[in-house]
């Protein structure tokens, strides 16, 4: 299939803006990534300055339509020696994964304190409850499972490291997949099952399951991209994953066979590296709609596109697009919220050192 002539064109679709809602200063150094609690209402986001940095939002009870407010509560000085590169929540929301250039990874829960009535209390502070070693250098991704029973890593020395996530804090290391010939930028869980997806410096995209008999193993590859694919985004079903690279593009995988996924699109629309992208089921109403898509990068730009499926093909229109997102800077993040009813919600985080969120609006409302 000719991929050119699946191509997007660039026009804005003047029904939506993003508009922003709040600008989150704070970190020292560049903010590498946001994250969003799956389970309660919490922002976290990582940082080279070595900490990571919580915040609470609400709504206001009289009007449910309007933006949250968000506020800090809490910053973790973790225990990483160098740059924080990669956060992910438990899909409970009770623990955090922090991934380093330390080469570690972070495990962190809340500290729980008794009162006087030796009532169970969770306070705003956060410990770490276990490191994970075994990466011989920087590590640049971690990521749970849906169940929350497997957390994944990636690091730059080319390996994928899957652990099963068990009580009281202790991991066992299931696997140590060694596929990629180069650093490995990302990894990604099918949101039901368990595949792994991961994307590297060698332009390639591997696919892992687990043999019952036998270990983690390699049962795809995915060649097409032209240059270093940074970031994995599944689709809210399941069925297709995005991938977002140097050579300017974002292509989309279809699952053609039980392990068989085929490139059948392809998105331009920034002028520099796409560092991260995040789809949602979003707020389309179109019944052909697949959810909206967000992407970022070294361009500062920030575009949302609408996909929906076409017979045997997708579309995909630019539905809103913000340019200096975060003034001059790189933005090196983008995440949709999870949670119901904020499905129009995102965070950014940028080389500036802050985070911000951004809606989706209706053009008439902003």
């Amino acid at each position: 299939m000719d991929l050119s002539k699946a191509d997007t064109q660039m026009d804005v679709d003047p029904q939506f803006s993003l508009q922003l809602v709040s600008s989150l200063p704070g970190h020292e150094e560049r903010a590498w990534q946001v994250a969003w609690n799956p389970a309660k209402p919490l922002l976290a986001s990582c940082s080279a300055d070595k900490t990571v940095r919580l915040y609470s939002y609400q709504r206001s009870a009289e009007d449910q339509e309007k933006s949250p407010s968000f506020s800090h509560i809490s910053t973790i000085s973790t225990a990483h020696t160098k740059t924080v590169r990669s956060i992910a929540w438990a899909p409970s929301g009770k623990t955090l994964a922090t991934g380093s250039f330390d080469s570690n990874v972070g495990i962190y829960e809340k500290k729980q304190e008794f009162d006087d009535e030796n009532d169970l209390d969770e306070s705003e502070e956060w410990e770490c409850v276990a490191v994970l070693e075994g990466h011989e250098t920087e590590c640049k991704s971690v990521a749970y499972s849906a169940t929350g029973t497997l957390l994944a890593s990636c690091s730059r020395d080319k390996t994928v490291w899957i652990w099963e996530v068990q009580p009281d804090a202790d991991f066992e290391c299931m696997g140590v997949l060694m596929e990629h010939s180069q650093d490995v930028k990302c990894v990604a869980w099918h949101p039901t099952e368990e595949i792994l997806a991961s994307a590297s410096y060698d332009d390639t995209i591997k696919l892992y399951i687990d043999d019952p008999s036998e270990d983690w193993y390699c049962v795809s590859t995915l060649t097409g991209h032209e240059s270093t694919i940074w970031s994995l985004a599944w689709s809210p079903d399941g069925n297709y994953l995005a991938s977002a690279s140097d050579d300017l593009s974002i292509r989309i995988w279809k699952r053609v066979d039980q392990y068989d996924w085929k490139s059948v699109h392809q998105i331009k629309g920034h002028e520099r590296s796409i560092y991260s992208i995040s789809w949602n089921v979003g707020k389309g109403t179109s019944p052909k709609s697949m959810g909206w898509l967000a992407s970022t990068g070294g361009d500062g730009k920030i575009n949302v596109w609408e996909i929906s499926s076409m017979k045997e093909t997708l579309s995909s229109k630019l539905i809103a697009s913000v340019s200096s997102a975060h003034d001059v800077s790189d933005v090196n993040s983008v995440q949709w919220c999870p949670r119901p009813g904020f499905e129009d919600l995102l965070a950014t985080a940028g080389d500036d050192g802050s985070v911000k969120v951004w809606r989706v609006m209706p053009a008439s409302s902003s």
